[in-house]
């Protein structure tokens, strides 16, 4: 079976071709800047070249029809045509509470889809216009949505209800919702895996680290605890987040400043972070150039973002009762090994104890770097989101 898979953001388009008899990668790329000038479209082909093309791409449609062209194209194609496509697995970013796991897309839940857009009016209306693109282009080809939130709708309402008057969840949903669910799924499983240990009888702590970042408690299976909240910005420090942050401090700098909702929340999603910090970059490979160049800001802002992922790990060791494995992904979390060290440092009184033989200068791989001795199993596990919604997907149908 061949499932193409695709994640609609509000102006770019990611995509993979799987077949997944074999699992393998058929086809991979993204399209960016959709709607704004310079728009393009991004391929790897199957010899690992990358290929560039340059077209004027106006909203999310338009993306979806070059994409398939692509697909079937004499150059850089795969398929013969689009009749060999068997399904389409959607990342849809928020279902709110009412999707708890990947569902088949009906009329019904795309309407349901459209009552979760207050909850990301950036994202889920993206995702619907892939959904209608597809339906619109590949008439009769069923299409499944895996949701960011879904994973985390385990969750107890002592760890999702905030400290609110109760009336803004029964009348707004206000609550932790969480989100990176598909990437927190797949690494838990994948790791459980490959130790051969039973996933639904672990205490795992999930850290999904990069520019965006949130860390996940997962106990025999079940997420019971996520760093993000109502939205993205919630939990760890983040590239360009300010992750968590004393509400009054918002008011007041609102009142200081003279800022609307509107300038606060970007000052909150586009510049803070390690980026507000440091005042040099929200890429981290950039920030650790200027940590070696001996700029102090750069340092506080690297120490600042592993000083909260540690805090995060100890705090959801303490509502697991205790940890089984720790496992790190993301860009940061496979490829930054000194992130990883300082998080685990000076931590055996829990039974953390790494193998910097094996941890320093890991990259991009599965692997243990724990030490023998280690009461605690720590990994590193590249996350694969596309591959878990096409799992899903052909689950979905399967039944």
């Amino acid at each position: 079976m061949i499932v193409l898979v695709l994640n609609c953001g509000s102006s770019s388009i990611k995509y993979q071709l799987f077949d997944m008899n074999t699992t393998t990668v058929m086809a991979q790329g993204g399209i960016e800047k959709i709607g704004l000038e310079g728009s393009f479209l991004k391929l790897t082909m199957s010899d690992g070249q990358k290929v560039i093309i340059d077209k004027n791409i106006p909203e999310h449609q338009t993306g979806v029809e070059l994409i398939l062209s692509v697909l079937t194209s004499k150059e850089y194609g795969c398929i013969n045509s689009l009749s060999e496509i068997d399904a389409v697995g959607h990342r849809i970013v928020h279902g709110g509470e009412k999707f708890s796991h990947s569902v088949l897309i009906t009329n019904e839940v795309i309407e349901m889809v459209e009552q979760c857009i207050d909850l990301a009016p950036l994202h889920n209306p993206s995702n619907l216009v892939g959904i209608r693109a597809v339906e619109k282009l590949m008439p009769g080809v069923p299409q499944v949505g895996v949701f960011d939130t879904a994973f985390h709708q385990t969750m107890p309402p002592k760890a999702y209800i905030y400290g609110l008057p109760y009336s803004y969840y029964t009348k707004y949903g206000i609550r932790r919702y969480g989100f990176h669910g598909t990437s927190h799924r797949y690494v838990s499983r994948r790791a459980c895996e490959i130790l051969g240990v039973p996933y639904e009888h672990q205490r795992i702590i999930t850290a999904h680290i990069g520019n965006g970042a949130s860390i996940t408690a997962i106990r025999n299976g079940k997420s019971i605890d996520t760093s993000m909240g109502m939205t993205p910005v919630d939990g760890l420090l983040m590239g360009t987040r300010s992750g968590e942050i004393d509400a009054g401090v918002l008011t007041f700098i609102s009142e200081k400043e003279q800022l609307h909702a509107s300038e606060i929340s970007d000052l909150l999603n586009k510049k803070s972070g390690v980026l507000g910090v440091s005042g040099v970059s929200s890429d981290m490979r950039e920030l650790s150039e200027a940590v070696k160049e001996g700029n102090q800001r750069a340092a506080l802002a690297m120490d600042m973002y592993n000083y909260r992922i540690k805090k995060y790990v100890g705090s959801y060791a303490a509502v697991l009762g205790g940890l089984d494995l720790l496992i790190f992904t993301g860009g940061v979390g496979e490829n930054q090994w000194t992130t990883r060290s300082e998080v685990c440092a000076n931590m055996e009184f829990m039974g953390i104890k790494l193998d910097e033989s094996k941890n320093i200068g890991l990259k991009g791989k599965e692997m243990v770097i724990s030490a023998p001795d280690s009461k605690v199993t720590v990994m590193v596990v590249p996350t694969n989101e596309e591959l878990m919604i096409a799992k899903d997907t052909i689950e979905i149908l399967s039944k």
